[in-house]
C-alpha cells in the first residue's frame, strides 16, 4: 500500500526535505571547474573558488562557512526560490555565513572572482 500524506504539515515537511536534498549538492562534485579543494580534515574543508568574467555555476550548497577575498569581486547569487542577491567581496575581506546556504553563483562582472571558502563541518559560528 503506498504511503499517503494525510496531513498538510506532513506534506509540507516531506516537500521541504525533498527540496533540501535537491539543492544539497557538493560544489566540488557538481562544478569542479570553479571549485578546488585545497585542504580537508574532519573539521573543515578549504575550497579555492575562481569564477572568470561571464561564467556561472550550478545550484549547490555549502554548510556554514567563512569566505576570504583573494581579489575584489562580485558575484550574483541565484537562490533556490528564484530570487537573486549581489555577493561582493573585497580583497582581504572576511565574510562569515552562519547558516547553510544553497545558491548558483554568476559572475557578470568584468573581473575574475577569487575567494577561499572554509566550510565548517562541526557546526556554525555564533
Amino acid at each position: 500500500m503506498p504511503l499517503q500524506l494525510r496531513s498538510p504539515v506532513i506534506a509540507a515537511f516531506a516537500f521541504s526535505v525533498f527540496m533540501v536534498a535537491a539543492y544539497a549538492q557538493d560544489p566540488v562534485a557538481v562544478d569542479p571547474a570553479h571549485h578546488k579543494v585545497e585542504f580537508e580534515n574532519d573539521q573543515v574543508r578549504v575550497i579555492h573558488v575562481v569564477f572568470p568574467p561571464g561564467e556561472s555555476s550550478v545550484m549547490h550548497s555549502h554548510p556554514c562557512l567563512i569566505a576570504i577575498g583573494i581579489a575584489d569581486g562580485e558575484l550574483t547569487f541565484r537562490l533556490p526560490d528564484g530570487s537573486t542577491r549581489p555577493a561582493p567581496i573585497k580583497r582581504g575581506e572576511v565574510v562569515v555565513v552562519r547558516q547553510p546556504v544553497a545558491h548558483n553563483p554568476v559572475n557578470n562582472a568584468s573581473s575574475t572572482h577569487d575567494v577561499m571558502v572554509v566550510e565548517l563541518k562541526t557546526g556554525c559560528p555564533k
